[in-house]
This record gives structure tokens, C-alpha cells and sequence, in this order.
């Protein structure tokens, strides 16, 4: 592991310690599992490691803040209004970011974006947001149908698991009709063909 990090102006015990002060137990242990799959994954894939740690501790950061304080953040950032239709799955991570620059002074872009985008993907993601989306799909906490066989993609072929994993998502959402965010619907399209 590392023992400091640079982009946030602390060694690895302090931000442990803020980041589990913000999140239940059981949300810090997915957090470190899915800092464990990341730091394997961008290995494997030639991802800057350092940067996948940190991407990793921080994605969950704000899972559990309120409701008024993403709406806040959406009124004092200018944000896209169509954000408050949505809710913490998806704040968690596109309004998220804001509140992360607030409090640790995070200005790494590739981090930002890689965290802003963890749960809906895009059409255009770079290795490092690629690592943490399929990460935090395959940790090894996780345990639902489908989850061994993406990560046995996961190991083959970083494209075609977050095509698998986007695929999988999609399903999911439209068996409970659920709303799918646009920017899922692009992830789909932009990567499906690396199943084919």
C-alpha cells in the first residue's frame, strides 16, 4: 500500500481515518476491497497504481450524505439542473466530486472523473476510470449472480468488462424499470461491441 498521498495532502492512516468517519463499517470495508481489485487491475493493465489507490478510498466517500447536501452542491457549482432528478446512486459520484474538492482539496482531473463516473460509466473513459468502474463491480465483497464470471473477464479484457459490466447494469435497471442515466445508455453503446 501507500504511504502518502500527494493529491490530497495525506498519509494513508489520516485519510483512512476520514474516510471511515464518513461511511458505515460495512461501506468502508467494500471501500478497501474495491482499493484492493483496483490496485490489481491497473497492474495488470499498466494504470498508474498510486492513483487507482486513491480513486478507490475516496469513491464511496459521500454514499451516505444527504439528499440537501447533493441539491446544495448542485445549486452552488452551477451543475446540471437535470441532476435533481436523479438521486445517490448517481450523486454519490457526479456531485460527489465537489464535495471531495471541498474537503480534501482534490484537483487531480483523471481521479475526479474516474470517481465522477464510477457507477454510470461513459462513452469515453480513460484506463484509470475504466479500472475503478469495473473495481467496484468485481471486489471481492461482492456476491451476486454474474459476479465470477465478470471477474473472470475483468482479468481478460479491461474493455470487454466494462462492456459486460454495463451490460449487466442496463439489464438490471430495465427488469425493474428502473430510469437509466443517459450517460449508462452511451457507456453501452460506446463498448458493447467488445462482446461480440
Amino acid at each position: 500500500m501507500f504511504d502518502f498521498y500527494e493529491e490530497v495532502g495525506l498519509s494513508r492512516p489520516a485519510l483512512l481515518e476520514r474516510i471511515s468517519a464518513n461511511v458505515k463499517a460495512s461501506r468502508f470495508k467494500h471501500i478497501l476491497g474495491v482499493e484492493k481489485a483496483a490496485i490489481k487491475l491497473a497492474e495488470k493493465y499498466g494504470v498508474n497504481p498510486h492513483k487507482a489507490s486513491l480513486a478507490a478510498l475516496l469513491h464511496d466517500y459521500c454514499k451516505e450524505e444527504t439528499d440537501t447536501t447533493f441539491l446544495s452542491l448542485i445549486d452552488k457549482y452551477h451543475l446540471d439542473e437535470d441532476l435533481k432528478n436523479w438521486d445517490n446512486n448517481i450523486w454519490h459520484g457526479k456531485v460527489g466530486i465537489w464535495k471531495m474538492r471541498e474537503d480534501f482539496g482534490l484537483q487531480d482531473d483523471e481521479i475526479l472523473r474516474a470517481i465522477e463516473i464510477h457507477t454510470v460509466g461513459s462513452q469515453e473513459m480513460s484506463e484509470l476510470a475504466k479500472v475503478l468502474y469495473v473495481a467496484d463491480y468485481i471486489e471481492e465483497g461482492r456476491d451476486f449472480p454474474g459476479v465470477v464470471e465478470a471477474r473472470c473477464v475483468a482479468w481478460d479484457d479491461l474493455n470487454k468488462a466494462v462492456a459486460f459490466e454495463t451490460m449487466r447494469l442496463v439489464n438490471y435497471l430495465a427488469e425493474r424499470r428502473f430510469t437509466i442515466y443517459p450517460e449508462t445508455f452511451e457507456a453501452y453503446n460506446a463498448f458493447i461491441g467488445h462482446l461480440r
